[in-house]
């Protein structure tokens, strides 16, 4: 069975181009499956699997306090793992089909304020090259809204300041093209000067735009051990998640009468209901500044 799931998984990530992290959600999803079906109803194959199976593995889920969004993400795994079983003949029948999904219930993002985002990126200080580095990064995902997997994937030739925009690469390996201030273009700028400099050695041939104290690229892990020590030295009280300026870059954009098509392609969000759960958020600070501000609310 699990050769079955490396198939897909090798299919997914050749045919398909999805992301590492997406690869990784998958296999945990499809891997628990293939626990329960192994060792709750001792299945050896996929051919044996009945549409009761899943729905027992569902409620295993449910059962053991699983948000309706995570077991609509199993569902969509497994739904799409049979699809591909029975396009490759490794099966005869898709057992997924009619299996509904639970309705999820979309919370809003949590974003900062504009005095929260000031403090957070006039935080870093610059005195040195991890100072720099901080502030060029931070500068860079409000201004742009690019993802944190986007933003420590870039390399040098990914960024042109005199030109005013960078190249990213985001889900699917679609690339898109993000206009950037002149603010984060000066940041970008000193921290190539006087950062980055110090921090690769001059064995490293490294194209990243970003490292780390060895002068490797830096990980996800790294920026957001930096961030949580940022937002406590910011004083932001607010939990923050490395989302947490691409959801405030997108609202603040909306408030200010950006189009929403433009957001949408700036976020590189491929549905624009994706990228209207931001109007939301706006109606919602509408709300809260009238509750707060008008004399009869």
């Amino acid at each position: 069975m699990n050769d079955s799931i490396e198939d897909y998984l090798h299919f997914l990530m050749v045919e398909k181009g999805l992301s590492k992290n997406t690869l990784i959600s998958y296999k945990r999803d499809l891997n628990n499956y293939s626990k329960f079906l192994v060792e709750e109803e001792k299945m050896k194959e996929f051919q044996s699997v009945g549409r009761a199976h899943i729905i027992g593995f569902l409620k295993s889920l449910k059962d053991s306090g699983r948000s309706s969004k995570t077991i609509a993400r199993h569902i969509a795994s497994i739904r799409s793992f049979h699809q591909f079983l029975l396009r490759e003949k490794k099966t005869d029948h898709d057992p997924s089909v009619h299996i509904e999904s639970p309705q999820i219930e979309r919370s809003l993002p949590k974003i900062l304020s504009l005095q929260e985002v000031e403090r957070l990126l006039d935080t870093p200080k610059l005195t040195s090259p991890f100072g720099y580095r901080d502030k060029a990064m931070l500068e860079l995902l409000y201004a742009t809204g690019i993802r944190v997997s986007e933003m420590i994937n870039l390399d040098l030739n990914d960024v042109h300041l005199q030109m005013g925009f960078i190249r990213c690469t985001g889900k699917g390996n679609k690339e898109r093209i993000v206009p950037i201030g002149q603010t984060a273009s000066d940041a970008i700028n000193r921290y190539i000067e006087k950062g980055r400099g110090k921090l690769v050695k001059t064995s490293n041939k490294t194209k990243a735009l970003f490292v780390n104290h060895h002068g490797n690229r830096i990980s996800r892990q790294g920026f957001w051990k930096n961030l949580k020590k940022i937002s406590v030295d910011a004083q932001i009280d607010k939990e923050l998640t490395p989302h947490t300026l691409r959801h405030s870059f997108a609202t603040h954009l909306l408030e200010n009468g950006a189009d929403l098509r433009a957001v949408q392609e700036m976020l590189g969000h491929s549905d624009i209901s994706t990228t209207q759960i931001y109007t939301h958020v706006t109606k919602a600070r509408l709300k809260d500044v009238y509750k707060q501000f008008h004399p009869r609310a």
